[in-house]
């Protein structure tokens, strides 16, 4: 095959923040509490946008999860074109489409269709095929073992979790993935993400050709002024595939914490000037803020069985659980606390202060350039507050940041195990 990619560009990342702080966005689930409706769920992520727009956030991503009671971000391109037309400044985009439900060529031609509308506001962010393991069974299969949780270490005061254990073949997992492939109608065989990435980087390029040389045009996509991006949760094809061709990454803390690092560092290590000039790092992170220590920990209890759901149950994310309806930490199954402590240990809970505090202790632990956060409550007048109160202490000028990254220099462990217990 043959493809061009566009010359090398600046990075993505917008104006440092007046506190000299690296720019701060959003990654939105459109969460459904319990007792609403994914129809409230979709108008509350419109109306937020609007708030973090006029709050100074650099960019609003809407993930892609299908058939789980508490996620309403279904459609990150029907979402993110909802918002580009009722904002003015924000940039708008998926966090991430996923190629095993879309294919690249369609999820290029939606964005392109945005970006035509909405130019130089647009991140079509694209993540790999996630499929089940393939679960060999009968005489002569070797068994298959849950992989053992690595230990916990802090680095440059960043606590960095063991892996959670997980069954490799877990049966309750692969039905429900099966079972879900098969509603959603998932039948599409994706090629190698990087084939998958190249084919969009070369219709925008207006050079693609197949591997027969026979060359296509989609009209939406060439010259689309959006960004494209990769999503990585791991030190695998995803982080190499970025950085071979000089792509933004955007590397996921609050997804799988314990792999963050050797993300950030595949991609670097991978990359090459292509799109880009230089690295471009984005590092997620599940962030709760209140005006108080006491009450961000108290909003936050829920979010143990939300992830327990998530990572074990037959349904997929819960609606989310209202405080003061879990059980407490330590009355908790041991085999639930070990598969969740990752999450829960990492969450960035607390008051503004203490947030902004571990928030940069991330971004110099990983060298992001910019950071992403998600946050979960069941009360969206909660979320709205919370990141009301972090971008009044990140983005104004509050305390140095360079003070704020000494201050941080302590690990903090001890608060981070503590805040969400």
């Amino acid at each position: 095959m043959s493809h061009q990619h566009p010359h090398p560009t600046a990075a993505p990342g917008g104006p440092r923040p007046a506190s000299g702080r690296v720019p701060l966005s959003v990654l939105d689930l459109a969460i459904v509490p319990e007792g609403a409706t994914g129809q409230d769920a979709v108008r509350r992520a419109v109306g937020l946008a609007r708030d973090l727009d006029r709050l100074g956030y650099h960019r609003v991503w809407y993930a892609e999860h299908h058939l789980s009671p508490g996620v309403g971000s279904a459609s990150p391109a029907v979402l993110a074109a909802a918002v580009a037309a009722r904002t003015e400044r924000i940039r708008v985009g998926s966090g991430a489409v996923l190629l095993s439900t879309t294919s690249p060529l369609v999820a290029a031609e939606q964005f392109g269709t945005i970006a035509a509308l909405h130019p130089g506001r647009v991140d079509l962010g694209l993540g790999r095929a996630f499929t089940p393991p393939t679960g060999e069974k009968g005489a002569g299969a070797p068994p298959r073992r849950a992989r053992p949780a690595t230990g916990p270490r802090v680095v440059d005061g960043l606590y960095v979790p063991g892996a959670p254990p997980a069954d490799v073949n877990d049966s309750v997992l692969r039905e429900r993935i099966l079972a879900q492939k098969r509603i959603v109608g998932a039948s599409r065989t994706p090629a190698s993400f990087r084939d998958e990435l190249e084919l969009v980087l070369g219709l925008r390029a207006g050079s693609y050709r197949d591997e027969r040389g026979t060359p296509y045009v989609s009209p939406p996509v060439e010259g689309a002024d959006w960004d494209l991006w990769v999503l990585a949760s791991s030190a695998g094809e995803s982080a190499r595939v970025a950085g071979e061709l000089g792509l933004p990454l955007a590397a996921n803390y609050h997804v799988a914490p314990s792999a963050t690092l050797d993300t950030v560092a595949a991609y670097r290590e991978a990359f090459r000037p292509g799109v880009l000039d230089e690295p471009y790092v984005v590092v997620s992170a599940d962030v709760l803020v209140a005006d108080t220590v006491e009450r961000a920990r108290e909003l936050a209890t829920p979010f143990a069985d939300w992830v327990l759901s998530i990572r074990s149950g037959a349904d997929g994310a819960i609606a989310y659980p209202a405080p003061g309806t879990s059980p407490a930490w330590e009355d908790r199954p041991e085999s639930e606390r070990a598969l969740v402590a990752d999450r829960v240990d990492t969450r960035i809970v607390g008051d503004p202060e203490t947030v902004v505090r571990r928030l940069e202790t991330l971004r110099r632990a990983t060298g992001a350039d910019e950071l992403l956060v998600t946050t979960a409550t069941h009360d969206a007048d909660d979320a709205r507050r919370s990141f009301a109160l972090l971008a009044e202490h990140w983005f104004a000028g509050g305390a140095d940041a360079d003070a704020a990254a000494r201050a941080a220099v302590t690990p903090d462990v001890a608060p981070a195990l503590a805040t969400t217990r």
